[in-house]
Order: C-alpha cells, then sequence, then structure tokens
C-alpha cells in the first residue's frame, strides 16, 4: 500500500468527539442556512425574474449551449456576485462582458450550489469547479464552498438504507432512487474528509459504494441506472432504467460512471474490494460484443438498432480517464489499460472533434443524453468536454513520469 493510502487510513481515526461536536454543530449549521437563502430570494425576487427561472426550469438541458441573443444588446452594468439578478444579467449581458466579470458571475452562480441540499450532484456542479480552482489556485475560499457543499450532500444520505439518495422527483414511481452516476459524487467526500478529518464523509462515502456494489450490478458486472430503496429496512424495491434503453439493458454512460466511481473509491481508501469491482466493469465494457473497433460505445450496450445508433462520446472520455488512473493500480494489466485508453483518445479526436470556431465552443460531438426522452440526441456535452480534457491532462502526466518510450 502506498504511503498516500496508509496517510488515508490513519485519518479515519480521528478523534470521536471532536467529529461528533463538528458534525452535529455543522449539520444544525447546513439546516438553517438552507432554509435561510431560499426564503430571502423568495422574497426579494421580482415577478419577472420569477418567471424567468420558472420559464428555464422547462427549457430542456440540451439548450445549455445555444445561445439565445444574437444581436448586440446595450451594455449594462453587473450587479454584486450573488445577488437574485446575476442569472438574468449574466443571461443578457454575456456577450458584452469583460472575462473577469464573466468569471466572477458564473462563480457565484456556482456557489450558491454549496447549499443545495436538493441536488445529489454536488460532485458534478462543485468539485469539479471549485476543487480544480481550490488545487490551482489554493485560494481558501474555494475550500470553505467546497467544505459546505460536502456537508450539504451529507443530508441526503438515508442511513436505513445506506445510500445517497439520487433524485427527488418521480416520487410516484420510486420511494429512494439512487443512480449509478452517483459513484461521481463520492470524490467530494472523500476530499472533504482528508481536508478537516471529520470520520462523516468517509463513512458516507464508504457505505454508499458498498451498497451500490451490493445492488446495482449484476452478474456480469454491467449496472443498472436506477435502484429505488426502502429508507426504514433499506429493502430494494426497484431495479430500473431511466436513461438507457430497458431496466435490464446497459446504459453505456451508466457503465463508464462505475468504472471512474470504484477507481476513485481505491484510490482514497486502498480497500481492495473497489479496485476488483472497478477492473470487473473494465472488463465487462471492453467484453462488449457491440463495443465498436473504434472504443466509442453506442448510447446503450443493448441498444437494438446497433450499429444504426448514436454514440456516446462522453462515455468515451469517462472511461478512457479512469482508464489511465487504473493503471496506476494493476501492474499486471497497466499497457492494457493504456493502449485502450489511448485509442479511444485517439479516435475521439481524429473523428469527434469539433471544428475549430464551430459548434459554441463545445471541444467533442457526438454524444448521448438521453435518447429515450429524444434529449441530447448525437450532440456536444460539457461533461464530455470536460473529461476529455482530464483523459489528456492524465495522458500527458503519465507520459512524462513513465519510462517506456512508446508513450
Amino acid at each position: 500500500m502506498s504511503e498516500q493510502r496508509k496517510t488515508t487510513g490513519t485519518r479515519k481515526r480521528a478523534p470521536k468527539k471532536d467529529t461528533e461536536n463538528k458534525t452535529t454543530r455543522t449539520r444544525k449549521k447546513v439546516a438553517e442556512e438552507q432554509a435561510a437563502p431560499a426564503q430571502q430570494n423568495e422574497e426579494a425576487a421580482p415577478d419577472s425574474v420569477k418567471a424567468e427561472e420558472e420559464q428555464n426550469a422547462r427549457a430542456p438541458e440540451q439548450m445549455a449551449g445555444k445561445s439565445e441573443h444574437d444581436g448586440e444588446k446595450p451594455e449594462q452594468t453587473p450587479p454584486a456576485a450573488g445577488s437574485f439578478e446575476v442569472a438574468r444579467v449574466l443571461k443578457v449581458t454575456k456577450p458584452l462582458m469583460r472575462g473577469d466579470d464573466v468569471k466572477a458571475l458564473q462563480t457565484a452562480l456556482i456557489e450558491r450550489e454549496k447549499m443545495n441540499g436538493g441536488t445529489h450532484d454536488m460532485g458534478f456542479k462543485v468539485y469539479c469547479s471549485f476543487g480544480n480552482g481550490y488545487r490551482l489556485t489554493g485560494d481558501v475560499a474555494y475550500k470553505d464552498v467546497l467544505l459546505q457543499a460536502a456537508y450539504t450532500l451529507t443530508t441526503r444520505y438515508k442511513e436505513g438504507a445506506g445510500i445517497i439518495r439520487s433524485w427527488d422527483h418521480s416520487r410516484d414511481k420510486w420511494d429512494c432512487p439512487v443512480i449509478i452516476d452517483n459513484m461521481m459524487n463520492l470524490e467530494l467526500l472523500f476530499w472533504a474528509f482528508r481536508t478537516s478529518g471529520d470520520s462523516l464523509f468517509y463513512n458516507v462515502a464508504v457505505n454508499h459504494a458498498r451498497t451500490t456494489m451490493k445492488n446495482h450490478f449484476r452478474d456480469d458486472y454491467s449496472s443498472y441506472h436506477v435502484v429505488d430503496y426502502d429508507t426504514i429496512t433499506g429493502a430494494v424495491l426497484h431495479k430500473h432504467t431511466h436513461q438507457g434503453y430497458a431496466h435490464e439493458s446497459a446504459w453505456s454512460r451508466g457503465q463508464a460512471w462505475g468504472l471512474y466511481g470504484y477507481t476513485v473509491c481505491y484510490r482514497e481508501t486502498g480497500l481492495p474490494e473497489f479496485l476488483e469491482q472497478a477492473k470487473h466493469i473494465e472488463n465487462y465494457i471492453f467484453s462488449s460484443p457491440t463495443l465498436p473497433e473504434d472504443l466509442v460505445p453506442y448510447w446503450d450496450f443493448n441498444a437494438p438498432g446497433i450499429p444504426n445508433e448514436p454514440r456516446d462520446a462522453s462515455a468515451a472520455t469517462v472511461t478512457a480517464s479512469a482508464l489511465y488512473e487504473l493503471s496506476m493500480y494493476d501492474p499486471a494489466k497497466r499497457q492494457d489499460y493504456i493502449t485502450k485508453a489511448n485509442t479511444i483518445l485517439e479516435n475521439l479526436s481524429a473523428n469527434y472533434r469539433a471544428a475549430a470556431g464551430k459548434d459554441r465552443g463545445f471541444l467533442l460531438l457526438h454524444s448521448t443524453g438521453s435518447k429515450m426522452h429524444n434529449v441530447e440526441v448525437d450532440v456536444p456535452i460539457v461533461y464530455a468536454d470536460y473529461y476529455y480534457l482530464e483523459a489528456l491532462k492524465r495522458y500527458k502526466d503519465l507520459k512524462e513520469k513513465s519510462e517506456n518510450p512508446s508513450y
């Protein structure tokens, strides 16, 4: 076990008294602060802003990359970061704003998510942004945002079932749905544990990973998308899909989320069970008879119209990034994992790249959000770009560290 993992194991044994006091104080603070801003914003918001927010909430997610203002607009002075007008003004003035103003407003929009107890996506929203910001700058303000976001995420943990609740919608269908995507949010909790020493974060993350490992995966290590729980008894009520082809199919991006998530869990805990799970998922993905030669999967491994089905470049980028890290933990398959990741990146770069200056600044084409809902089908998606860049960075780092000239 590496020195890093030894250190992680030591942190887990933080003094119980300090942990309990800190956890109790912070949970109370989270509950109070979550309620207050929402009430204040509701009272302060003009009707026009409320109406616009309602309209935006109904808009499909694929519109996120679409500019709504093609003509010139009169220049406006942006309000102070964090005000309720931020969202409206950013949309209106962004084409005319200076770089620092845009960054300040965008940062404020993301920062307020730290108190959003209604989402499981704290890792995607806050860790990918503020986590990298803190890593690159050391700005203590970013650290505070991350810790608060982590505490907020723990409020969605259901102790009776040992999981973090994912969605709050579709209550007529599910009692407590947990999606495989949620594995991607555990990295924020592990970071918070290492940073604060509060074992609450570690325990929630490990329990969630173990419960997911027990209930989300089939005998062949393919994953269900949604598992529904009874939060009192922990019993599994349903095993469904939401974005995949069928309940018993293997939604491609879901398999990638699992591979990445369990690789992170092994890095942060050193527990062999998580490494073995990641290796099993990798074997499922690359043993699939429907995986194309370029290793960029169709949107579902069991989609009925293969080979005439849309691809999902986002699943490929997540997989490639995970493989580079997994190669560091499995010497016997190190070169195999790297070769597969390299093949994915080479094919994405050669055949899936957006043209420079077009496609609204996206890097990659041909991702699929939810074909069953006809949402984001064969389009650029922001997280495809994010994990593409991360995979390229990991490739570069491994190449620099490796003594193998074939890199």
